[in-house]
């Protein structure tokens, strides 16, 4: 036993140096082992407090044993025979590699002595433990499961006999396509089998164990694809199999209330999940395509709102003129960028400074992406002629105090909105343009007058996400000239500063990143910056005033991250506008 525990104590120690968990979390923990008498890795696992790979990797630091990640790795068949199946599964196991006399050996446990034991006596070779999560290893096992991977040279003579035999024929037999018939019974008991339960669960728990933005379920002619958004970008998971993408389809058709039965249009819905103790809310879109319906889930965490806006990461000066603008008594406030930038996220953490029971703060959003207590909010309905220029008339006439617009689309919604900024409501919304000065124009072409357009709007935002270097393979990096040449800087810039990059490890999944972080260029509308909209200026004329007046364009900011260590000059090279 007391060796059980200090090795639970080492793991404890990697993990508050990971910054994981809390030196308190640990003392619980330790606390409740021995009162429920129960392995400390298992209390971790019960409790979902980190993922399998963070998991992993602490417990590789731990045994000084290395981490392998099985997704990006290939296992020739050969190689995983020298082990059997059932071995394999019982003792979550899986032989990765051999170099001569050595096995190398993927391991859930790599303490588990039986394990090593039982795979030195089949395979008679020395055995070198790495670690990989439970999860990781059974599904490359499954993976492994329909045999060898068909070489490009058997590929080829099979296409040539395939050739010459229908040269010999000179026929070709067309097969009509046969209609799958739709037996709701069968949908819904298929739905309800305990495995498509175990595997959507285990889908969604990963995934936001994973730090997921939106869960993919795709169908292809002869299998599945799945795959998760993490910080920005797609990510490839082990799929589900092919025979059970019916089953699957329709247990998250029942999850979200949808109509299984339907099969031919496309659904939307909702669902609330609990994991970790932490409420989760997704919503799901179901299309329809030749091999069947894609479902994707946007995952919509709580605990990822700011719970203040001193807490977007803006540095002292933008942060004193966004300040201001949410102060106000009343007055327009637009935040811009493209779909996925954050900018929802960041008018929710205003509201939620300003979410007082002395306001009355009423929302239009398409759709409400986060319930917050003590917001009434309204979820556009096009379908019924709920619109927001619609939901906003109505809005005017409920007495608020501060409305939010979930994006200014049209002439209509802009009208409103103007109007409600100028008769004493403060009023937020989001546009997609490309930079903060670019709101001010597109409001123009939008056809609201320039004098309306100067007296209403008090502050512009741009914003986009930039992602963070992964702190677990943070290492040094000197640039070559040309990177300096391609964002148009002067290297000048960076003398004395030692920039970061990610190496890539097993938490990051070999990327380099881990998160993301915001970037905001902040405008206040001044007199200045008025009398240019009067005028109708060009956005790149008012973005000169602004920028002489103390604005720190996107471009600057940026920079500004990868000089402090946060991000790299790559994301700044990809997430910023050259100005």
């Amino acid at each position: 036993m007391a060796q059980v525990k200090s090795f639970g104590e080492r793991i404890a120690d990697a993990m508050i140096e990971d910054g994981l968990l809390t030196a308190a979390q640990v003392e619980e923990l330790l606390v409740l082992q021995k009162k429920e008498n129960k392995r400390f890795l298992n209390l971790i696992i019960e409790k979902a407090l980190v993922t399998d790979v963070d998991l992993s990797v602490s417990m590789g630091k731990a045994l000084n044993t290395p981490p392998v990640n099985l997704t990006k790795i290939g296992v020739p068949q050969e190689i995983a025979n020298l082990i059997p199946r059932e071995m394999a599964m019982n003792h979550k196991v899986l032989p990765v590699s051999r170099v001569g006399n050595k096995l190398y050996v993927a391991m859930a446990d790599p303490l588990n002595v039986i394990a090593i034991d039982d795979i030195k006596r089949v395979t008679k070779l020395d055995i070198q433990p790495m670690i990989a999560p439970e999860k990781a290893i059974v599904d490359k096992i499954n993976n492994l499961e329909s045999g060898p991977v068909t070489s490009m040279s058997q590929i080829i003579d099979e296409a040539d006999k395939a050739a010459r035999e229908l040269k010999e024929e000179e026929e070709i037999e067309i097969t009509k396509e046969t209609k799958e018939e739709v037996n709701l019974d069968q949908l819904i008991a298929s739905g309800e089998e305990a495995p498509v339960i175990k595997l959507a669960n285990i889908i969604l728990v990963q995934a936001i164990k994973d730090r997921a933005s939106d869960i993919h379920l795709e169908p292809f002619e002869k299998a599945m694809r799945l795959r998760y958004r993490i910080d920005g970008a797609l990510i490839d998971m082990p799929p589900p199999p092919k025979s059970m993408q019916v089953a699957l389809t329709s247990r998250i058709k029942i999850m979200a209330n949808l109509d299984i039965a339907e099969r031919r249009l496309p659904q939307d819905g909702r669902m609330r999940v609990k994991v970790g103790g932490k409420d989760i809310d997704l919503r799901v879109s179901i299309l329809p395509t030749v091999h069947g319906e894609k479902c994707v889930m946007r995952i919509l965490d709580k605990s990822n709102l700011s719970a203040s806006i001193d807490l977007l990461g803006m540095d002292p000066d933008s942060f004193s003129r966004f300040k201001s603008a949410i102060d106000a008594p009343h007055g327009l406030i637009l935040v811009t960028g493209p779909t996925g930038s954050g900018k929802t996220t960041t008018l929710y953490s205003a509201l939620n400074e300003l979410n007082n029971p002395e306001y009355n703060i009423v929302t239009v959003e398409d759709p409400v992406e986060f319930q917050i207590p003590g917001i009434n909010q309204v979820a556009v309905k096009k379908e019924i002629g709920l619109t927001f220029a619609s939901a906003l008339r109505s809005i005017l006439r409920q007495d608020p105090d501060i409305i939010m617009i979930g994006e200014i689309r049209d002439e209509e919604t802009a009208e409103i909105a103007v109007e409600s900024a100028l008769t004493g409501h403060q009023v937020l919304s989001t546009m997609h343009c490309n930079d903060a000065p670019g709101a001010i124009t597109r409001l123009d072409d939008m056809g609201i007058a320039p004098f309306l357009i100067s007296s209403s709007v008090i502050l512009s935002c741009a914003q986009r996400l930039m992602r963070r270097i992964c702190k677990n393979c943070k290492e040094p990096v000197v640039y070559p000239p040309k990177m300096y040449e391609d964002l148009n800087i002067d290297p000048k810039m960076f003398e004395g500063v030692q920039l970061f990059r990610g190496r890539g490890c097993e938490r990051c999944k070999n990327t380099g990143y881990s998160g993301r972080v915001a970037i905001i260029e902040i405008m206040p509308i001044t007199d200045e910056i008025r009398k240019l909209v009067i005028k109708r200026s060009g956005s790149m004329d008012i973005g000169k005033v602004a920028i002489e007046q103390g604005m720190r364009t996107l471009r600057m900011v940026a920079l500004d991250k990868a000089r402090q260590g946060i991000s790299t000059l790559e994301q700044v090279l990809i997430v910023t506008p050259s100005h």
